[in-house]
């Protein structure tokens, strides 16, 4: 970290600190969202099989969202500890912390490629039976899982710049590859320029392109102008201390990327119990509401490095200041979001020319699940401050709650209604409001304790 983005972290008002790093991860994050919507607005116009092909999409998707999971998760915890280690003076370990992230990249990718090769099929297969959609299905994910190396490795070098104060470099790095991705999306999928079309497989390669270019420039920016962090060879050898340390912080934030996952997938096969229809439903309108949700997260990747460099430091003021306006500006982002869908549902679902039934659902959840926004936004600020305080089993619990225990049970449950008569379907979407709301009330039971705990005992 240079010097002057510490004594940024160290002097800056909270409020100016938080929006100076949050707002180029906020867009750094929706840029990230970008690449799925951009995807499924394509492939949705394919002549013939637009429909088909955005179900494609949403059934690769949850795997999709593991990676990001995955490389996110070690990239928060390796910010966070190198953070810590950098407020508390502690440049070896700050090294080490830095190069095992790297190793760890090159885990994580070894074993995307390896499902790619031999596990999209008989996973995609777990989803669907028709045999057009699992085609396409299994060509888009063995792509993605293949050529995983961009998202990967971006997830680490984004993280790492943001832990030092230098975020405006990964949203260039962000920037630079959606921009290619959403040139070369039409390009590829349609056949432009001279190139064959090539459907969801040039879905899939126009993303990983743009993945691996904002990978490059994250690495480059990385060398450049992290200068308080040493690098070297010897840094990236494995040392089992800091890879612990960096998941005791990362691991909780894993679980909870990766629960969005495995909810997502129960969620498309309860939903195929009622109807096709509602897979692609809500397969878009989840795409479409991560661009709200992707929002609080670049607040709440922002949110920990300022309250952990703190407690670090011991500053008691600015912690608590942080806790105070990580969770103001998220329910700010939240309520705007609320405005935005239920504003602007109808013509959103009408750009990607579903058919009258798909496209009525489609509108149905984003009305009603857009309710839930604000109790979503509360539950990722805390999750948040519990990653910066070492509350790490606290987050998980409301990973848990949120994404998994109030929301396969319950969306379980309302799909019996559908299914005696498809004029219920609607009321699966009441899941998420229930899960948040719930979910919100006990992590306001945690963030009492933690501040007791964690916050109170600082000078």
């Amino acid at each position: 970290m240079e010097q002057k983005s510490i004594t940024k972290m160290e002097t800056m008002p909270i409020g100016s600190l938080m929006l100076s790093l949050g707002i180029p991860m906020i867009i750094s994050m929706v840029l990230q969202a970008l690449y799925n919507i951009v995807d499924s607005a394509f492939v949705s116009n394919i002549p013939g099989m637009g429909e088909a092909a955005l179900n494609a999409l949403t059934l690769a998707f949850p795997v999709q969202m593991l990676m990001v999971a995955v490389g996110i998760g070690t990239g928060v915890g390796a910010n966070a500890l190198l953070s810590r280690s950098l407020g508390m003076k502690n440049s070896e370990k700050a090294a080490y912390t830095s190069g095992n992230a790297i190793f760890l990249g090159i885990i994580i990718y070894a074993l995307c490629l390896l499902f790619g090769i031999f596990g999209a099929e008989a996973y995609i297969s777990t989803q669907t039976s028709n045999p057009v959609i699992l085609e396409m299905a299994v060509d888009y994910l063995r792509i993605c899982c293949v050529a995983s190396i961009g998202i990967i490795f971006f997830s680490v070098f984004e993280k790492m710049l943001q832990a030092t104060g230098l975020s405006i470099y990964s949203t260039i790095s962000m920037i630079t590859g959606a921009v290619i991705n959403i040139v070369l999306d039409p390009i590829m999928i349609y056949g432009l320029l001279g190139l064959p079309a090539m459907g969801v497989k040039g879905a899939a390669y126009a993303t990983v392109i743009g993945q691996i270019v904002s990978a490059v420039l994250g690495l480059i920016f990385h060398i450049r102008f992290n200068t308080s962090v040493k690098n070297g060879i010897k840094y990236i050898i494995p040392r089992l201390k800091i890879i612990g340390e960096i998941y005791a912080i990362g691991f909780p934030a894993i679980i909870a990327q990766a629960l969005m996952s495995f909810m997502t997938y129960g969620f498309n096969i309860i939903l195929v119990r009622v109807d096709e229809s509602m897979v692609t439903a809500y397969g878009l309108y989840y795409k479409i509401q991560q661009f709200i949700l992707f929002a609080a997260f670049g607040l709440r990747d922002a949110i920990t490095p300022i309250i952990s460099f703190n407690s670090g430091m011991k500053n008691k003021k600015r912690v608590k200041e942080g806790v105070k306006y990580g969770i103001c500006f998220t329910l700010i982002i939240m309520l705007a979001g609320i405005i935005l869908i239920e504003s602007l549902a109808v013509p959103l679902a009408r750009i990607f020319g579903l058919s009258g039934s798909t496209e009525a659902l489609c509108v149905s959840a984003m009305r009603i699940i857009s309710i839930s926004f604000i109790f979503a936004g509360l539950n990722v600020a805390f999750q948040g401050i519990f990653q910066a305080l070492e509350g790490g089993m606290e987050s998980l619990i409301i990973s848990i709650c949120r994404q998994i225990l109030f929301v396969l049970p319950v969306a379980w449950w309302f799909s019996l209604y559908a299914i005696q008569s498809f004029d219920n379907a609607w009321m699966i979407w009441l899941t998420f409001p229930i899960a948040e709301f719930v979910s919100a009330v006990i992590a306001a039971v945690f963030m009492r304790r933690i501040y007791i705990k964690k916050i109170n005992v600082l000078k």
